[in-house]
């Protein structure tokens, strides 16, 4: 008889695992992989009964991972589920999130398309020197302050800089632009700040409608320029939610994989000296930097579109699902040795699930690579011995609340050069500002 309720029976030791995992705890967000791994092996598909009162099924082992990304079975397109909807994002149906990411085929497919028609690994490969220049001059102004928190002072400005680039969002432009990201992306989970939520996606939309008139008026070397210039083109109410989705997808899991990278780095560092002394590995130790610790810990929400049995788990029409991305790049029925941070692993693109799978693989894969390479590769070679300021602060620095969407930290304090005599940790720029941001410098 199938198991319709995969959480623990009579196993305190479990149950207290799916209580914090559900509740996010903060001792499951500051190290997950523990009890991922006791998951894995007692309760793979395991019933979640999270803050938004929704039951979760949260998948852990690869194998199943893997199926269930790409599983039609398990929908994107949350207007098939709008009750579902409102009670993880509020009480109203967000244009903004009426995007690629959550949406299903035909139409998956045609909004895929469209926007790899102007995405695609030519132009990515093309922005190489500009991405490089972009983080030579955000390093250089780091230098200066000797002490840095490289979340604030690197890790967002760079994927933020390169976005505006690619958007061709202008310079005068972008301090505005970025506050109304800014203030969507922290109040997204926030049930206290709806009303400001909603204020501020009407404004960030309103203005994103105001740049595709721009754009259209006058024509550039752009991403969104070739999108309204393509054979197949998308409406407006599309590449608004488009540029929303790309804008946000886009910079923050670089950020964060950038700052888990650099800290993997630090505590491994044998790992690091083998990087700077081959610099020719670091385009595979960014694989294995995302299989390791990825900023991606569990995948954007599907709903169960009919029921679904894995393994001995049925999972009820309507449930709410999730990957646990983290989990399943650590299964060691999968990769040996999955705890180990290697940076000569070989074989990894396309076995790791960091960019998802299937039909969602993310659009975005190649530029992310191409800002961590570079990230990595500037980092290890202006600031060799660098060090962090106070690893134990950084330990404890993990993002916490309830949503294990991201793996990353709050904050990554750096001592860029040692050896550098009278360092000031006041000169500490801290988070920079948006002129900085939007300049990329």
């Amino acid at each position: 008889m199938a198991q319709r309720d995969a959480a623990p029976n009579g196993d305190g030791g479990l149950h207290d695992i799916v209580s914090a995992v559900s509740r996010g705890a903060p001792e499951y967000r500051q190290c997950p992989h523990p009890m991922y791994a006791a998951l894995r092996e007692q309760a793979p598909v395991c019933r979640l009964t999270p803050p938004h009162g929704v039951d979760t099924y949260l998948i852990t082992r690869h194998d199943d991972a893997r199926d269930a990304l790409s599983d039609p079975r398990f929908s994107k397109d949350m207007r098939g589920a709008i009750d579902t909807y409102h009670a993880v994002y509020g009480s109203f149906f967000d244009a903004l999130d009426d995007n690629v990411l959550f949406s299903d085929p035909p139409r998956h497919t045609r909004l895929r398309r469209i926007l790899r028609s102007a995405f695609t690994p030519r132009r990515v490969e093309q922005m190489r020197p500009r991405i490089t220049e972009i983080a030579q001059a955000i390093l250089s102004e780091c230098r200066r302050a000797g002490t840095v928190d490289l979340m604030a002072a690197f890790a967002f400005p760079l994927p933020i800089a390169v976005l505006c680039e690619l958007m061709g969002i202008p310079q005068d432009d972008r301090p505005e632009i970025l506050e109304q990201f800014a203030v969507v992306t922290r109040s997204r989970f926030d049930p206290s700040r709806r009303a400001e939520l909603k204020a501020a996606e009407e404004r960030l939309q309103h203005r994103l409608e105001r740049l595709i008139s721009d754009t259209r008026d006058h024509p550039s070397d752009t991403f969104l320029s070739d999108l309204l210039q393509a054979e197949e083109r998308l409406e407006d109410p599309e590449l608004v939610a488009s540029l929303w989705v790309l804008f946000f997808a886009g910079h923050k899991t670089t950020a964060y994989q950038i700052g888990n990278s650099v800290l993997n780095l630090l505590l491994h560092p044998d790992q690091a000296a083998r990087l700077r002394e081959n610099p020719g590995l670091i385009p595979g130790a960014v694989e294995e930097m995302l299989r390791f610790e990825g900023s991606v810990e569990t995948s954007t929400f599907r709903y169960a579109a009919e029921e679904a049995r894995i393994r001995d788990t049925v999972i009820p029409k309507g449930s709410l699902v999730q990957i646990a991305i983290s989990s399943a790049n650590r299964d060691p029925d999968r990769f040996d040795a999955p705890d180990e941070l290697d940076v000569t692993r070989e074989g990894l693109q396309g076995t790791h699930l960091g960019f998802g799978h299937g039909t969602h693989y993310c659009l975005g894969a190649p530029l992310a690579r191409l800002e961590l390479e570079i990230a990595l590769s500037c980092l290890l070679r202006e600031f060799p011995d660098m060090a962090a300021a106070d690893l134990e602060e950084t330990r404890g620095a993990w993002l916490k609340g309830p949503v294990a969407a991201f793996r990353g930290l709050e904050h990554l304090r750096i001592v860029l050069e040692p050896s550098r005599p009278d360092d000031d940790p006041d000169d500490d720029p801290g988070e920079p500002t948006l002129a900085c941001v939007a300049s990329g410098k």
